[in-house]
């Protein structure tokens, strides 16, 4: 019932026992509950179709709030987001890089608690963290089998030492499904569509989500298209296959190959007069791709070779699913996304199996930069206050208009 009035906006008793077949008495004790809770309030009441307006419900947005992190190899951040998911603060600081886990989770422990004093919220308010990251998540302790890049966090026990460490809930999860969360829950996409978020950092993954309710998978690990094989005889994957998506698209490959162009690797900068590179391969994937928005053609080509691969693994998640849209999201994609865009809706349009029943709408997130952070503070969100069962589905066009000169309800 949350989450309806959540997707609503506002909405009447009379609106939750529609959307939801609970009866009126149902509707009246759990919505006293949750204004005693101080969740809802009410906000004044609706246009009149005849009899007594009905008065409006809406989230008591500051009533709660939740903290999302993304640790990543090249940075990790940080975001607090009110009850209704909107974002209060957001912050961005070193990665993880080479440092032993212990002292990153000692550092993300003191720079979660800057966040939430920095805007003055009472940290009683503060249901809890959700931390994403790259690689396969298990849901209850961490990474099992992580990217070469972040080896060392393999077997390390994340959930028991973040609890600990900040004194608060935790929720673990992957990034690219924290990140197609994030884009429903703050509005962007429809709860009664089926969709992806295609989402590149350092690698590349999918979050999927069916009627507003993320698909995990039975590890939570659901959506790897950066292991889709495009070419069985392409080069090793660091998961042990050969040609998937990640090894042919991803940033690392778009470096390695700019690395092997000397006119492309000077033109993006990707060597320094020391001799050093930048301090990551994200950093060195947004040098190329800035290079080829200024139009240096070596660097264009490797850019489109990329967008031609992911374009071909997100067509197969989109036959697979039958999506009806993809949103490009993550930090390589916030950089590089006008590039990318283009081509992707231009192999759906061409290739889709369902392209003559339906297209896929494909769009750049208006957040790409931070949206696992804002997914990961979400998952808090909904994993504490609604809980949603496999099969719900939250309906469509909810909200009801309220009166031009709205008055204070009355009770």
């Amino acid at each position: 019932m949350l989450d309806v009035i959540r997707a609503a906006g506002t909405i009447s008793r009379v609106g939750l026992i529609q959307a939801t077949g609970f009866t009126g008495a149902t509707i009246s004790t759990v919505v006293r509950k949750l204004i005693e809770d101080g969740l809802v309030v009410e906000t004044g009441r609706a246009e009149s179709t005849g009899g007594k307006p009905r008065v409006l419900l809406q989230l008591n947005q500051s009533s709660r709030y939740a903290v999302g992190v993304h640790l990543d190899h090249s940075g990790i951040a940080y975001v607090l987001t009110d009850l209704g998911g909107s974002v209060v603060a957001r912050m961005t600081r070193a990665g993880a890089g080479t440092e032993e886990p212990p002292a990153v989770v000692q550092r993300m422990a003191a720079e979660v608690a800057t966040l939430i004093e920095g805007v003055g919220v009472d940290e009683r308010l503060v249901l809890g963290v959700g931390l994403v990251s790259p690689g396969p998540l298990t849901p209850t302790a961490g990474m099992r089998l992580a990217p070469p890049i972040m080896r060392h966090w393999e077997d390390f026990p994340l959930d028991e030492e973040v609890r600990r460490a900040t004194g608060l809930p935790l929720v673990l999860g992957n990034d690219a499904t924290a990140a197609a969360l994030g884009e429903y829950w703050s509005g962007a996409v429809s709860g009664a569509s089926t969709f992806a978020a295609v989402y590149v950092c350092t690698g590349i993954g999918s979050g999927i989500l069916i009627n507003g309710i993320p698909y995990h998978g039975s590890s939570g690990n659901a959506g790897e298209i950066g292991h889709i094989c495009l070419d069985p005889d392409g080069p090793e994957c660091w998961c042990g296959a050969r040609g998937c998506t990640e090894v042919m698209a991803g940033p690392a490959a778009v470096v390695a190959r700019a690395r092997e162009d000397p006119g492309v690797a000077r033109a993006a900068g990707l060597v320094d007069e020391g001799g050093r590179g930048h301090p990551s391969v994200a950093a060195d994937f947004a040098a190329v791709a800035r290079a080829a928005r200024r139009g240096e053609p070596g660097a264009r080509a490797i850019v489109d070779r990329s967008a031609r691969y992911l374009a071909a693994a997100t067509r197969t998640l989109a036959n697979v699913l039958d999506l009806d849209r993809v949103v490009l999201t993550g930090q390589s994609l916030a950089v590089a996304g006008s590039m990318y865009l283009p081509v992707v809706q231009e192999e759906l349009d061409r290739a889709f199996f369902a392209r003559t029943t339906h297209p896929v709408a494909v769009r750049i997130s208006t957040s790409a930069a931070t949206a696992p952070a804002i997914g990961a503070a979400t998952m808090v969100l909904q994993s504490e206050l609604v809980p949603l069962q496999a099969g719900t589905r939250i309906p469509g066009d909810l909200a009801e208009p309220e009166q031009a000169a709205a008055r204070p309800a009355g009770g």
